[in-house]
């Protein structure tokens, strides 16, 4: 794990805390970097494997897993999204849908 300190502080169960946006932002940047570094590697046939969930086969893609957390970002901009309209902001964007569906990974 890049930022284990992260992953103890903040995932879900951790204790509420309030880190600073500059820590943050520092993180965020270190973070996406390693992960552009590893993004750009992968190959369509890496995209098609399974990943395992406790030892079983998942269904579920390395490809597609990169889909879910995508889109569950972009779940969370919705949210955000919704307060905006509940702040009377007009013409904003909507939601993807249901992508796993609708446009799952498929190779070139």
């Amino acid at each position: 794990m890049l930022r284990q300190d992260i992953q103890d502080r903040l995932a879900s169960g951790a204790p509420m805390s309030t880190p600073s946006l500059a820590e943050m932002l520092a993180a965020w940047r270190t973070i996406t970097a390693a992960a552009d570094r590893f993004l750009d590697k992968l190959t369509t046939d890496q995209l098609l494997v399974d990943l395992p969930l406790d030892g079983q086969v998942s269904g579920q893609t390395q490809g597609s897993a990169i889909r879910r957390l995508t889109y569950h970002y972009w779940f969370h901009i919705g949210e955000i999204l919704a307060i905006r309209q509940i702040l009377g902001q007009k013409d904003l964007p909507e939601y993807v849908g249901n992508i796993e569906l609708e446009a799952p990974y498929r190779p070139e």
